[in-house]
Order: C-alpha cells, then sequence, then structure tokens
C-alpha cells in the first residue's frame, strides 16, 4: 500500500500528516521549520522529528513513504527550498516537493478550485487564485516592514499602544495586560519591557500574543479588532486584483493560522470589515488546516507520475 507525507513547516510548530490514498493514517507535531526564522539545524531537527514521529504511529518506515510534500514560509525560493529537500532527503527516499506555506494553505481551502486564503500566524499573506488559475499574493513582506495582522504584528502594537499610555497614565504598569507581558518575556517593568522589545537580535513578538488574547484590556483587544481589519484589507486587495469585475459571483475566502485559530475577536472583525469593504466574498470562518493540502499535493502529485 502506498503512503503520503504532507507537511507543514512553520515558525511555531511543524505538523506532519501521512496518508493512504484515501484516508489520514497519522499525525505528528514537532517545533519550529521556518528556515528562514530557525535556520537549518532547527529545521532538520524539527522536519526530523516529526516524520519519525509519524511513521512510528502509523507502524511503517519512512522508506514506505511514495511521496511528500512540504510546505513552509520562505520555503518555496529556491535556495531555500534546496536546503529543505536536502535535510529531507536524509530521511526519505521519496520524491519530494517544496513549497510555499500559502500553496498548501490554498489547497486545503479551495482544491483546485478559485479563491483567497488568508494566512495569520507568526506572519501574514494572502494568497488567491481565479477562475482561469492564475495565482496572485498581497502581503507577506516580513516582519520588519509588514505582516499586518500578524501574531507578532498584533504584539508589538500592543507593546507600543501600552508604552504610549504609561505616558499618560503612571498606573499603566499595573494593568492585566502588562502583567501578562511582563510575566511572558520575564521582566518586571514597562521600561526593561521596552528594552526587550529593542534588543538585538529582535525578539519573540509572536510568543505574547497569546497574554494579548487573554486580556480583556481596551488596548489588547483594539490591537486585535486592528489585527483583523488589517487581514480584511489585505483580502480585499487580492480580491479586487483577481475578481475585478464587479459581475462576478461570490467570491470564496478562507482563513488558517494561529490569530484566527486563537482570536474570537480577530474573527469577527475580519468578516464584517471584508464584508464591507466587499459584499460578493463568502467568508468561511472555520479555520484551515493547511498540511490536509500538503498531504493532497503529494497524492496528487504520485497520480500524475504514475
Amino acid at each position: 500500500m502506498p503512503y503520503y507525507l504532507g507537511i507543514d513547516g512553520g515558525g511555531t510548530k511543524t505538523t506532519c500528516a501521512l496518508g493512504d490514498a484515501a484516508n489520514l493514517v497519522a499525525t505528528a507535531t514537532a517545533g519550529p521549520s521556518n528556515i528562514v526564522r530557525v535556520g537549518p539545524a532547527q529545521t532538520r531537527d524539527s522536519l526530523h522529528r516529526a516524520i519519525q514521529q509519524a511513521c512510528a504511529a502509523a507502524g511503517i518506515t519512512p522508506e514506505q513513504v511514495e511521496r511528500t510534500c512540504v510546505g513552509g514560509s520562505g520555503a518555496g525560493r529556491p535556495e531555500f527550498a534546496q536546503i529543505v529537500r536536502e535535510l529531507l532527503e536524509e530521511v526519505l527516499a521519496t520524491p519530494i516537493d517544496v513549497v510555499g506555506d500559502m500553496q498548501i494553505a490554498l489547497e486545503a481551502a479551495f482544491d483546485q478550485g478559485p479563491g483567497v486564503i488568508v494566512i495569520a500566524g507568526t506572519g501574514s499573506i494572502a494568497y488567491g487564485r481565479d477562475r482561469e488559475g492564475r495565482t496572485l499574493r498581497a502581503g507577506g513582506w516580513g516582519f520588519a516592514i509588514g505582516d499586518e495582522g500578524s501574531a507578532h504584528w498584533i504584539a508589538r502594537s500592543a507593546i507600543a499602544a501600552l508604552l504610549r499610555l504609561s505616558d499618560e497614565d503612571e498606573k499603566a504598569a499595573d494593568s492585566g495586560l502588562a502583567q501578562s507581558l511582563f510575566r511572558t518575556w520575564k521582566v518586571n517593568s514597562l521600561l526593561d519591557l521596552a528594552r526587550a522589545a529593542n534588543s538585538i537580535p529582535p525578539p519573540d513578538f509572536a510568543a505574547l500574543f497569546p497574554a494579548v488574547v487573554s486580556s480583556k484590556d481596551d488596548i489588547a483587544r483594539e490591537g486585535l479588532s486592528s489585527g483583523g481589519r488589517e487581514l480584511a484589507k489585505l483580502a480585499a486587495t487580492l480580491v479586487h486584483r483577481l475578481f475585478p469585475d464587479e459581475a462576478t459571483g461570490p467570491v470564496p475566502v478562507g482563513v488558517t493560522g494561529g490569530v484566527f485559530r486563537h482570536s474570537e475577536l480577530v474573527r469577527e472583525t475580519f468578516y464584517n470589515e471584508l464584508r464591507r469593504l466587499d459584499p460578493r466574498t463568502e467568508v468561511n470562518l472555520q479555520v484551515v488546516d493547511p498540511v490536509e493540502g500538503a498531504l493532497r499535493m503529494a497524492r496528487r502529485a504520485a497520480e500524475n507520475r504514475n
């Protein structure tokens, strides 16, 4: 029986799905494998660990896998794709396809049909396909200059707003949001928080996202709402480019990533703002699992080869 591997290599975790021709057989999760952010050594460790765990759970060896597809942020670039492929070839004898995370997310959401998928995790990007098969992207320019609506962007914005508030109100450090941020980064004051935020290399702002989500402070809620609006603008930009004809029928829009998964406020704001910007959109707020797209692409590639 042939087996296939789909891998979603993210900035926070790596998810591996192993399946046969029709069914999902096993899954496994390991650490981050976004090669741009964590480098080859961590990428290697996470990929190998996820593959070995998935195969062990299915009762097979990696040598029994017929085809593999891995998607990851930055992995679609030729220089990084080659490194990822070589790392996987250390444990897999299968043909390996390395694509961007946006491609497997689009596949998971719409199969080979049209639509726009918005990804909001550590970073953010929108990717879509029109009814003729043309694909375009918007956003995804990196945390230093873009990635609006991402976990990194929302947490950094929350810190900035909190520090601005402290210029006016000395009690800002006593807020629930401030105390949650202090605990996460293990600092004791707003001054320490600012120093950590401005450190080189840059800190992991995305690690603060759960603290922002759990806080009921106005600053936290505004940060999450702003993130939802930014993601809606990103989606609307791509919808207008891919489906410019006003007479075009409904445009499917899907979402994926930890920001959508963990924040109801982001989801609601995104939905309402996108529907306001373009009423043609049909927004599905059920968060897509990109690894399903990677597994599907591995199966299809094997079928086409045969």
